[in-house]
C-alpha cells in the first residue's frame, strides 16, 4: 500500500474493514489533483484486497467534502501557476480521468461501501457520497450541487447519481438548477441519507453497520451489489435469467453450505467468501 499525502487508508484485516478518510480537513476535504489520484488508487487498492468486504468512506474535521478545490479545480480545471487557463479543451477533458477512476471504482467495487457523512458534501462531495451503496449521516451533513453556482456542470456523474441516489427526478432537477442546499432532515426524508444519527452516535453507528454487513456471506453480497446496479438496466426477463446465474453460484458455495449448517446449530456462521 503506499504512502497517501491527502487521505488516509486504514485496512482492518481483522475486521475486515478499509476506512478510507479524505485527509483536507483546513480545505473541508476539497479534492485537488493529488487527492483525487490518491483516492482513485486507494478505492482501487481496497477493490483488489480480498480480505476487505466493506469500504468506509469520510472526510476528517467538520466536513465530508467542499467539492473541487476552488485553487486547483480537481479533475478538468484549472491548475494554480504562471500557466493557468492555457489549458486546451482536451486536456481538461483528459484532467477528469482519476474523478472517473474513482467514481467507476466505487460503483463497480463488489464490496458494499458506505458514506460516513460528518458535514458538507457539495459539488464533487456530493457527487462522492452518491457514488457510494449507503450514505450515514449527522443533523450537521448538509449538500449542495454548486455547479451551477459558479457556471459548472457536474463532472464527477451528478446528473447520473443524483437521481438515483434521491429517488426523485424532480429534486434531482431542483437541485441541479437552483444550486440550493439541502439539509440532513430533507436527505433523509427522500432516503439519500439511509440513516440520520447524532455526531456522537455517528461513527459507531456507521462501523457498527460496516462491521455487520462485513461478518455476512462475501459471495452473496458481491453478487446483490452486482444486480442491484445492473438491474436498473435490465427488463424483467433478463433480470431474472441473471438472478438464476447468481444464485446458482450461491447454493454450489461453501459459505451456503456454512450458513445452513450454523442456523441448523444455532451458532453464528463463519463465511470465507468461497
Amino acid at each position: 500500500m503506499p504512502p497517501y499525502e491527502s487521505v488516509i487508508l486504514d485496512k482492518n484485516p481483522d475486521t475486515h474493514i478499509a476506512r478510507l478518510t479524505l485527509n483536507r480537513p483546513d480545505r473541508l476535504n476539497a479534492i485537488n489533483a493529488q487527492m483525487g489520484l490518491e483516492l482513485a488508487e486507494a478505492v482501487e487498492d481496497v477493490a483488489a484486497d480480498d480480505d476487505m468486504r466493506v469500504l468506509v468512506l469520510t472526510g476528517a474535521g467538520r466536513g465530508f467534502c467542499s467539492g473541487a478545490d476552488t485553487g486547483g479545480m480537481a479533475g478538468g480545471g484549472r491548475e494554480q501557476g504562471p500557466h493557468s487557463g492555457e489549458r486546451s479543451a482536451e486536456e481538461v477533458r483528459r484532467g477528469f480521468r482519476n474523478a472517473q477512476r474513482l467514481i467507476l471504482g466505487l460503483q463497480r467495487m463488489e464490496k458494499p461501501t458506505i458514506a460516513m457523512i460528518n458535514g458538507v458534501a457539495v459539488g464533487a462531495g456530493f457527487d462522492l457520497a452518491c457514488a457510494c451503496d449507503i450514505r450515514i449521516g449527522s443533523p450537521q451533513a448538509r449538500f449542495m450541487v454548486a455547479f451551477v453556482r459558479i457556471g459548472l456542470f457536474p463532472g464527477y456523474g451528478g446528473t447520473w447519481l443524483y437521481a438515483r441516489a434521491l429517488g426523485s427526478v424532480g429534486k434531482a432537477a431542483e437541485l441541479l438548477f437552483t444550486g440550493d442546499f439541502m439539509e440532513a432532515d430533507e436527505a433523509h426524508r427522500y432516503g439519500l441519507l439511509n440513516h440520520l444519527v447524532e455526531p456522537d452516535r455517528l461513527e459507531p453507528f456507521t462501523m457498527d453497520m460496516a462491521g455487520r454487513i462485513a461478518q455476512g456471506p462475501p459471495i452473496a453480497i458481491r453478487l446483490a451489489k452486482l444486480m442491484l446496479y445492473k438491474g436498473l438496466e435490465f427488463d424483467l426477463e433478463t433480470a431474472l435469467h441473471m438472478a438464476a446465474a447468481a444464485e446458482t453460484i450461491t447454493l454450489t458455495s461453501q459459505d451456503h453450505r456454512e450458513g445452513v449448517e450454523a442456523f441448523r446449530e444455532k451458532r453464528k456462521a463463519n463465511y470465507r467468501g468461497r
